[in-house]
């Protein structure tokens, strides 16, 4: 790599990823889609940056079955993030089933509707310390490296983790590596 890495197909400029390496290098804690923008990289080269024992990547060959395992989470927190808007929703994820070019989910919850999962390039198993709370999720990212969505180990009334969704949290880390 002596120009750039790649992000499946997408080429990532060098002197970008040295500029995030410095953002992280300075604040450990930044959101890693600010910085992946500030650097003019996407946002998957920025959390391949983050330590790795943070981070575990899932084969998005998996992104049925995985989703099924989310689906007995119980409510969750889903979350998309575009340039326009960060739109969070609270709710169970509902089983869903492959038609029409589409991973389509709909039940009795808030979140329903349409998932592309063939442009789903990988998923990560993503666990952050930051200074003020951990904070746990499931990513799904396109081949261009930018989130599709992801889905949040919910708080308690207290902003702690449920310990229930943490420990299936935890369990991914191995089951689906």
């Amino acid at each position: 790599m002596s120009d750039a890495q790649t992000i499946d197909q997408a080429p990532v400029a060098l002197g970008g990823i040295e500029k995030a390496r410095q953002m992280l290098a300075e604040k450990p804690d930044a959101m890693v889609e600010a910085v992946a923008k500030e650097a003019g990289v996407p946002t998957r080269a920025v959390l391949e940056l983050t330590p790795a024992e943070g981070r575990t990547l899932i084969s998005a060959e998996r992104f049925e079955a995985l989703w099924q395992e989310l689906a007995t989470w119980g409510t969750v927190l889903f979350l998309v993030h575009t340039p326009d808007v960060v739109l969070e929703c609270e709710g169970s994820l509902p089983v869903g089933s492959f038609g029409h070019g589409y991973y389509n989910i709909h039940g009795d919850s808030p979140i329903g509707g349409h998932i592309k999962a063939s442009n789903c390039a990988a998923i990560y198993v993503v666990d952050r310390q930051l200074p003020s709370r951990r904070v746990c999720s499931v990513q799904f990212f396109n081949g261009a490296g930018d989130v599709m969505f992801k889905v949040f180990v919910r708080r308690d009334a207290q902003r702690a983790l449920l310990p229930d969704q943490l420990e299936k949290f935890e369990a991914l880390k191995t089951r689906f590596a």
